[in-house]
């Protein structure tokens, strides 16, 4: 990770939820020094305090990045604090969803480098994926730091556009309420066969994150991960035969499920 322009001309975090924190975390891990990074947020934790860095003490005159990791609805009112950052070096780097790069443009200038980012929440245990896009005003070597920037907390993809975003949103940045909805599933239904709650629960919260460790170690693709656990004509093959069915199963449920997350992202960023 290359964050030598950071730590020499500092990095300014507009929000510090949990998100920012595990951000903040992934940098300081990094070797970014605590000094070379200003926060601004009205609610600071004690971990934040303790961390030494500048805390709601302004920002710096022109730092090499400011991230955008407030909540949408708070974007408008807390933007200000950094509109005087806008038009010049400081790379803006946006984690909010639904707000369009246009959008912070009109409100920043429009020749401010942005970086418009969708991160997830495994991010929180370093195990995210965060995808990236840029305006015409990013250079390359800017774009290379917001991607190392986001590399602190999982995996990084680059999208050839703006317009990917939503469909981005919909699969991984939605995407783990899906498998945490599978669980709750997985577990009411093994109660349904007759196994105790907590039992049931434990089974399938285990199942899951297993299965999930599985196919991030396995070079295999996860179709043929799926037919190694299943034997022809036996119960794995009987639970598929529903899960798979091209009417009810799974491929037509995700695919509406996916369709109805991109549709409001779309809506939210109008």
């Amino acid at each position: 990770m290359t964050l030598k322009r950071v730590a020499r001309d500092g990095l300014v975090l507009l929000g510090c939820g949990k998100m920012g924190t595990a951000l903040l975390t992934g940098w300081l891990a990094a070797g970014v020094p605590a000094a070379s990074v200003w926060v601004i947020e009205p609610n600071p934790t004690d971990w934040l305090r303790a961390t030494g860095v500048h805390l709601n003490q302004g920002v710096p005159a022109s730092p090499a990045v400011a991230l955008l990791a407030v909540k949408p609805q708070m974007m408008g009112a807390a933007l200000p604090a950094l509109q005087a950052l806008g038009n010049g070096r400081t790379l803006f780097v946006s984690i909010a969803a639904g707000t369009t790069i246009a959008t912070f443009e009109t409100a920043l200038g429009n020749h401010t480098p942005i970086v418009r980012t969708m991160p997830n929440t495994p991010a929180m245990v370093g195990r995210g994926i965060t995808a990236i896009c840029r305006n015409a005003h990013v250079s390359d070597a800017d774009f290379a730091l917001s991607r190392d920037l986001m590399a602190a907390v999982g995996q990084v993809v680059e999208l050839s556009g703006e317009d990917q975003i939503d469909a981005v949103t919909a699969v991984s940045g939605s995407g783990p309420a899906y498998v945490f909805h599978l669980i709750e599933t997985m577990a009411a239904a093994g109660e349904a066969e007759g196994l105790p709650a907590d039992v049931a629960m434990q089974l399938a919260r285990a199942t899951v994150c297993g299965a999930g460790e599985l196919a991030w170690q396995s070079p295999e693709t996860a179709a043929q991960l799926r037919v190694n656990v299943t034997s022809p004509g036996g119960t794995t093959a009987a639970a598929l035969g529903v899960l798979m069915d091209p009417k009810a199963g799974f491929p037509p449920l995700l695919k509406r499920a996916v369709k109805a997350a991109a549709d409001r992202g779309r809506e939210l960023g109008k």
